[in-house]
């Protein structure tokens, strides 16, 4: 597992050093809008604690953070409206690595809403 980065830029935005557009924050998790929207709803979800990916955070966070953090994507699905209880769906996706095309080394989840996303990856 590579080590963790504690300049990366949500690490920054954790300690508060860079902006954000919060949508949801609880003892464990932080949610804000992407400041790229590729979709009417783009947010991103992300643990406090320094994870570098989804494997890492499910390998090694406690289970009060891997609930908080799951319950807290629950609860911004319903509050944005794209939960099928209240939308048409959304798409959650996590990058990992190089190859999973991982720009940032801190673990998150976008959650994209609002409208058909398309395929997933294209069919090669």
């Amino acid at each position: 597992m590579p080590t963790y980065d504690d300049n990366n830029i949500f690490a920054r935005i954790l300690r508060k050093e860079i902006p954000n557009d919060t949508v949801l924050e609880t003892e464990h998790t932080l949610v804000f809008r992407d400041i790229a929207p590729q979709a009417p709803v783009h947010v991103l979800v992300i643990p406090k604690g320094p994870y570098v990916s989804y494997d890492d955070f499910v390998l090694n966070a406690s289970d009060a953070e891997i609930l908080d953090f799951n319950r807290s994507v629950a609860r911004v699905t319903q509050d944005l409206k794209v939960s099928l209880d209240s939308g048409e769906g959304f798409r959650a996706i996590t990058n990992a690595g190089a190859h999973g095309v991982q720009e940032v080394p801190h673990f998150h989840l976008h959650i994209l809403g609002g409208r058909p996303m398309g395929r997933m990856v294209e069919r090669v």
